[in-house]
């Protein structure tokens, strides 16, 4: 019969072999994570060297915003220990669990669709709300930054695909909203978000991506302030920025595939 002494040293065992099997799993994981970091930043490194033109307006810097849906909130803290800030997710209510459970930090992106009725915990979580598609919707992201005292920082988001099942203005709603910005107090429009449909070919995206910048370029013109072109994903995010994105919203090529059995 084993001594109380001896029971003791193997539940410390255990625990041991069980810290150092998490620590082992944590830093292949980590290991892999860091190695995805580093051929993203290769790849933006390369299509901004790409880039015919080299006086965009849009500047020649690109920001990395890791998007972590369907992702635990562990990654989170992964990501951001090797340096990335810009943290993107599409839902308020998953991102509100993860900012629950690691508290907020860095920059908080909201770039999937927003219904109205989650306008109010958008404005609470997020730094930016990339997706405002609507008048109606910008009308309810104003109300609620008014509520907490807060300038909401915004992007029009763009349907320039012409996608029914995709969100985004179309070029004549869009073109209606502009002067009735001023209108709104409690926004700050910093741009415009674009989605490309997807393609197999990635090059066939280009003219969407182009014609996102051309709208930027209008936009700045009438809006000097505005300073943000989020364009481009993991399969078309160097397209994008050769054709102006100073934004890319990357999740696939930095985690892997989407575990869609979480639930937030």
């Amino acid at each position: 019969m084993l001594k109380y002494k001896d029971k003791e040293l193997l539940k410390h065992n255990k625990k041991q072999n069980l810290c150092h099997k998490h620590f082992a799993e944590n830093w292949g994981a980590n290991t892999l994570l860091a190695d995805n970091l580093k051929q993203v930043q290769e790849q933006i490194a390369s299509a901004l060297d790409k880039r015919k033109n080299k006086d965009l307006l849009t500047g020649d810097k690109v920001t990395l915003v890791a998007v972590t849906k369907n992702h635990p909130p562990e990654i989170i803290t992964d990501i951001e220990a090797l340096g990335i800030a810009n943290v993107g997710e599409n839902r308020v209510q998953e991102a509100k669990h993860k900012q629950e459970a690691l508290g907020k930090h860095g920059y908080w992106h909201l770039i999937g669709h927003l219904q109205t009725n989650k306008a109010r915990q958008a404005v609470a979580l997020f730094d930016l709300i990339e997706s405002v598609d609507s008048e109606h919707l910008l009308a309810a992201v104003d109300k609620e930054a008014e509520r907490i005292g807060k300038v909401q920082d915004i992007l029009l988001q763009l349907n320039i695909a012409h996608e029914e099942q995709k969100s985004g203005l179309d070029k004549e709603d869009y073109l209606a909203l502009l002067p009735k910005l001023p209108e709104y107090k409690h926004v700050r429009l910093r741009g415009l978000m674009v989605i490309a449909q997807k393609c197999e070919d990635i090059e066939q995206t280009r003219p969407v991506f182009a014609a996102g910048y051309r709208a930027f370029a209008r936009l700045k013109q009438q809006y000097p302030q505005v300073d943000i072109l989020s364009m481009g994903m993991s399969n078309d995010y160097t397209v994008a920025i050769e054709e102006g994105a100073n934004i890319v919203r990357v999740g696939t090529a930095l985690f892997g595939q989407r575990d869609y059995s979480l639930k937030f």
